[in-house]
């Protein structure tokens, strides 16, 4: 969107257009479609060259590779996160939700005797 509302203080919304000149744009990309591509198609193939050269294979110690994902996790999830918080929004649930309804009783559980 043009405006993301929750970072935006004013409670105004989306302005309208005043004049038949303007056009009302709703969602506008801050990164292009094309931008996008372009920039991951650079990306994979300076990556697929530098396989090929020795002076790039530098080993890496596994944890410490585990510890900067986390921390790298973190750091871009934060605000996520604080928004599932916030709203209480719980993503998994630990079993099937109980009901307390009417409980059976001890007479009409048995057979009944015509």
């Amino acid at each position: 969107p043009l405006v993301d509302p929750e970072l935006e203080s004013s409670s105004d919304g989306a302005v309208l257009p005043t004049k038949g000149s303007d056009e009302f744009k709703p969602f506008i990309r801050r990164l292009p479609e094309f931008k996008f591509w372009h920039s991951i198609t650079k990306a994979f193939c300076t990556a697929f060259v530098m396989t090929f050269f020795s002076v790039f294979d530098v080993p890496v110690f596994w944890p410490i590779l585990l510890v900067y994902w986390v921390v790298l996790f973190t750091l871009t999830m934060k605000r996520q996160i604080a928004h599932m918080v916030k709203y209480r929004y719980i993503p998994f649930s630990l079993g099937k939700q109980k009901y307390g309804g009417k409980k059976a009783s001890a007479s009409s559980s048995g057979s009944r005797a015509d």
